[in-house]
């Protein structure tokens, strides 16, 4: 194990979006358990910190790991086709149609009940567009297309939590 290895391979786990959350949990349990700072408490602060890096180091790539958009996401760049979701923000016609759809049919909704509405379309299209992307990555070995597949999910992630926050001002 070194601190540089893809997270991955940091966690013994193939190179796939599919993953069974079960197993990376246990994983990464495991990892927690042989590196914490804890564990290094008789040895010293020289290895005291360095068992921190390895501690933050785990966790931050079970945080990117448990996360199917973060994931999909860093699986594109592990393969070389980079999301850059800041500079290219290029989307289909027919998404962006939906987008704003979408967003006129929130602005309309008056109720809790109309944007739940909204929140289990969007949703169900979100899960949609999860098993796409896990076929572009794990089957056709196309990240380009996933990476467009990533940036639009990350469209539908900030609208879902534009949906969070009207239910939340609705609830008020």
């Amino acid at each position: 194990m070194q601190l540089t290895d893809d997270d991955f391979t940091l966690f013994g786990l193939p190179r796939r979006h599919a993953l069974a959350r079960a197993e990376l949990d246990a994983r990464w349990r495991a990892l927690q358990a042989e590196v914490h700072p804890d564990k290094f408490a008789s040895q010293g602060a020289a290895a005291q910190r360095v068992a921190m890096q390895w501690a933050v180091r785990v966790n931050e790539a079970y945080q990117r790991l448990k996360d199917p958009l973060a994931r999909g996401a860093y699986l594109c760049e592990l393969a070389g086709a980079a999301v850059d979701a800041e500079n290219n923000t290029a989307m289909p016609p027919a998404f962006l149609m939906q987008q704003m759809e979408w967003r006129e049919a929130l602005d309309e909704a008056r109720d809790a009940a109309a944007v739940e509405a909204i929140d289990d379309q969007v949703a169900a299209q979100e899960t949609t567009m999860l098993a796409q992307l896990t076929r572009q990555l794990d089957e056709d070995a196309n990240a380009t297309a996933a990476a467009q597949t990533v940036r639009s999910l990350m469209f539908v992630k900030r609208f879902r939590d534009d949906i969070g926050r009207r239910l939340e001002a609705l609830d008020a």
